[in-house]
């Protein structure tokens, strides 16, 4: 579950903005050839302005149409909110729960630490900690993982600070079974090869298969090969991020036939100007 591509799904709208459920299982029969596991309802997902109910709704769809392991997305600023979110995604059928660094409020490394203890204490699932300081303001220090790694099903990290130094040192000082997966897609290769163990990925909605094969080429040794895609992929992980996320990859996927429609206010379409980009990538990798 907690190994190799995983992509962070996108949640399809119809044109009136409600969930599309047909959507969902369209995109997951594009992906399960090829990827390990699911997250859905995480930042990728849109969880901001995804209501609580939808929420886990859209969990619960993913686990019941999927034959994939699931880790839901379930953090939130609140600890009250995330002790709530994670017990709902954990009854909805998530073999685990992903919960992002709260945002906005600025806690401190115990205040951390007390939120992720508390929420651990509530689920019987395993909770993958998410680290994205470019987004909540806050990083999880190598030392507070270390400490978090010691509460029974707080099994691993999904790590998204772009801190080669700050990834090899949790990876170095926290036990073996304590896993941990990249944040940022041009960082999978690195962070395989520093013992990460995958990937939680944007550009997996898109090109599963050549996620698969970087990643494969890998574990089986074949660090030339992985690098050669790797290379072939960056164009991909760029221009999925010419905007804010998950705006490019919904229109990305538009455009290869797949389901994700608009992103909910305040984030908007792709510019023009922009998809042209995305075009331009996409038809190099031969996705249109």
């Amino acid at each position: 579950m907690f190994e190799g591509v995983i992509p962070a799904m996108v949640t399809p709208f119809k044109e009136d903005f409600s969930v599309d459920f047909e959507g969902i299982a369209k995109n997951l029969d594009y992906l399960e050839r090829y990827v390990n596991a699911l997250v859905p309802a995480g930042t990728t997902g849109e969880a901001a302005t995804l209501g609580y109910e939808e929420h886990v709704e859209v969990v619960k769809y993913v686990a019941e149409t999927s034959k994939l392991p699931v880790i839901g997305g379930a953090g939130s600023n609140s600890t009250k909110e995330a002790v709530w979110l994670a017990k709902e995604v954990e009854k909805a059928g998530a073999e685990a729960a992903m919960l992002v660094t709260p945002y906005y409020n600025k806690p401190n490394q115990e205040g951390l630490y007390q939120h992720y203890k508390t929420v651990a204490s509530e689920v019987s699932i395993p909770i993958i900690v998410y680290n994205v300081p470019s987004r909540t303001g806050i990083n999880t220090t190598p030392e507070l993982i270390r400490k978090l790694a010691g509460i029974d099903n707080i099994v691993g990290i999904k790590e998204a600070s772009g801190n080669l130094k700050q990834i090899s040192e949790i990876i170095r000082t926290t036990p073996e079974d304590f896993i941990l997966l990249s944040g940022d897609d041009f960082l999978t290769l690195p962070i395989l090869c520093l013992g990460g163990k995958g990937v939680i990925s944007v550009a997996a909605n898109v090109a599963p298969h050549l996620m698969k094969e970087m990643y494969e080429a890998f574990v089986g040794g074949e660090l030339k090969k992985a690098t050669e895609i790797h290379h072939k992929l960056t164009p991909l992980f760029d221009v999925l991020f010419i905007d804010t996320n998950p705006i490019p990859v919904k229109r990305a996927m538009d455009l290869m036939g797949l389901a994700a429609g608009k992103p909910r206010l305040p984030l908007v379409e792709l510019s023009e100007e922009k998809t042209e980009r995305v075009k331009a990538v996409l038809k190099e990798l031969e996705l249109i």
